[in-house]
């Protein structure tokens, strides 16, 4: 994958990762991640497709002067698609990364031809998670990010997996570390603040797929299944022996159902 730079306007510099051939499919990932965490999936889908995966802005080596929202992330992934050129494409959003492709979707309609909740959905927090995000934001500020993320991170993942695979769950808390305290009280501050887009995923006109973890305590079934009939289109693909990082406790199912997802939306 070729790593690219560009500076808006908007924005003092996104990095993002892009390579493959064929129908553009964006991969955005969610919190407290960069485009790496795609890295086991990435080269069997840019077999098919042109894979584009921004790091939002405040990861990676994507900087943004001023207050983060969701919506921002929404302007950066499409400054992204606007430099190569790419006026459709099917996009996928990872737990924060999905807030962002519904922002998106909300903002920028014509640009999809599907959406898919990865671990996600479209709904606001309710009162008790605003509270506990709040409650991490406090710690953070105090200089326990390191504590935080060791805490934070292994959670994500179901038992079994961090059992079986110890390594990629340090990797994983290794690289939330990397990301600056700043970035981490900015991203939760926006999800905070993030308004209900049930109305926007009612009104799409393009098809929605939902990938769920059995076990996922953030984006849980019963939380998603809800939501999963409001769009004209769905495709629904609950996982058995995941919690909320398909990409890497089960990325062959990941790959089949986002492969199949995403030839069906470039079908119509």
């Amino acid at each position: 994958m070729e790593i690219k730079y560009i500076k808006t306007a908007q924005f003092p510099c996104l990095s993002y990762r892009i390579g493959g051939i064929g129908p553009v499919l964006v991969l955005i990932h969610g919190f407290p991640e960069d485009s790496e965490i795609w890295h086991l999936v990435w080269s069997k889908l840019s077999e098919k497709y042109t894979l584009v995966m921004p790091d939002l802005p405040g990861s990676g080596e994507s900087k943004y002067e001023g207050e983060l929202s969701i919506e921002v992330m929404a302007d950066s992934v499409k400054a992204v698609l606007d430099n190569e050129g790419m006026d459709s494409a099917v996009i996928a959003g990872h737990s924060m990364g999905g807030y962002t492709a519904i922002a998106m979707a909300e903002c920028y309609p014509s640009v999809f031809k599907g959406l898919s909740f990865v671990h996600s959905f479209a709904i606001a927090d309710s009162e008790e998670k605003k509270a506990t995000r709040r409650k991490s934001i406090a710690l953070i500020n105090k200089g326990g990010k390191d504590a935080f993320i060791r805490q934070m991170v292994p959670g994500l993942f179901a038992p079994s997996f961090r059992e079986k695979s110890p390594e990629i769950i340090e990797l994983q808390v290794k690289r939330g570390m990397e990301v600056p305290a700043e970035s981490l009280t900015a991203f939760y501050n926006a999800m905070i603040n993030r308004p209900d887009r049930t109305k926007t995923l009612s009104e799409a006109i393009f098809p929605v797929q939902w990938i769920v973890g059995e076990a996922d305590i953030i984006a849980t079934k019963e939380l998603v299944l809800q939501q999963s009939k409001l769009a004209n289109v769905n495709f629904v693909s609950v996982y058995p022996d995941c919690t909320h990082m398909c990409m890497l406790e089960c990325p062959l199912q990941f790959i089949e159902d986002i492969t199949a997802f995403t030839d069906y939306c470039y079908s119509k």
